[in-house]
C-alpha cells in the first residue's frame, strides 16, 4: 500500500528534490542533516500521512523555509532562490527519495535509521539516467534486512559488474567475495586495505560496505 494517492506524487517527488537541492547548496546544510531536520519540524509526519498542503501545496523551497523556522535555523543571509536548466545530485538524491518513501510507505526516521542521504547522493552517477523502479530497487537491496542481500552485493549490482570483474578491478580473491556477499565471512572483519580497494571500485565509501 503507497503512503498517499498518486495523483500527488509527482509534486512530492519535484518538491522534496527543491527541499533537498536549496538545503544542501544554497543553505548549505549537510546532506545528512535535511532528513532530521525534516523529522524535527513535524512535516516529515504531515508528509507521511500525504497531507496535500505539505506534499503538493508548497514549493520545496517553502517546505525549507518552514523546516528552517520550526528547527529554529537562523541563516547568515537568504539563501537565493535556485534557476535550474538540468537536475544533478542533490535534487536527484531527494526526488528518488520521495519515491521511496510513497513506494514503501516507510517513515523518515525508518529510512534514515536505514540510509542516509549522503549514501542515496553517490548512488546519482549511476542510477540518474534510470529509471525510478530501477533506482528503488537498488535501494531496497541496500536497505531492507529481509532481502538478505549485502550492501558488498548492492553496490556491485548497481554497476552491473560479476563477481569474476569485481575480483579483477579490486584484487580480491573472487571466492573471499562469494563469502563476503552471502555471510560466510563478516566484511566488517576484513583488512581495510581490502575494503578500500573495493570501495575504490564500486564509487562508495568504505563504511557504506560495513553491516
Amino acid at each position: 500500500m503507497y503512503a498517499y494517492p498518486e495523483c500527488y506524487l509527482s509534486d512530492a517527488m519535484r518538491n522534496m528534490g527543491e527541499y533537498i537541492e536549496y538545503a544542501i547548496e544554497e543553505a548549505k546544510i549537510e546532506p545528512d542533516e535535511c532528513i532530521p531536520m525534516l523529522i524535527i519540524s513535524g512535516f516529515a509526519s504531515a508528509w507521511e500521512k500525504g497531507d496535500p498542503r505539505v506534499v503538493s501545496g508548497m514549493s520545496g523551497i517553502e517546505l525549507f523555509s518552514k523546516v528552517s523556522e520550526k528547527c529554529g535555523l537562523v541563516l547568515s543571509k537568504t539563501p537565493k532562490t535556485i534557476t535550474r536548466y538540468d537536475s544533478g545530485d542533490t535534487y536527484w538524491s531527494g526526488y528518488i527519495l520521495a519515491y521511496y518513501q510513497w513506494y514503501t510507505s516507510d517513515s523518515f526516521s525508518k529510512i534514515n535509521s536505514k540510509i542516509h542521504l549522503s549514501e542515496i547522493l553517490r548512488l546519482y552517477p549511476a542510477l540518474h539516467t534510470a529509471s525510478e523502479e530501477k533506482g528503488i530497487e537498488i535501494i531496497l537491496d541496500m536497505t531492507n534486512e529481509t532481502h538478505m542481500i549485502s550492501r558488498l552485493q548492492a553496490y556491485r549490482k548497481r554497476l552491473g559488474l560479476s563477481q569474476r570483474q569485481l575480483a579483477d578491478l579490486s584484487g580480491v580473491n573472487v571466492r573471499t567475495l562469494q563469502q563476503y556477499e552471502i555471510g560466510d565471512k563478516d566484511i566488517n572483519k576484513a583488512s581495510a586495505e581490502k575494503v578500500i580497494s573495493l570501495s575504490k571500485v564500486l564509487h562508495c565509501q568504505p563504511d557504506d560496505l560495513l553491516a
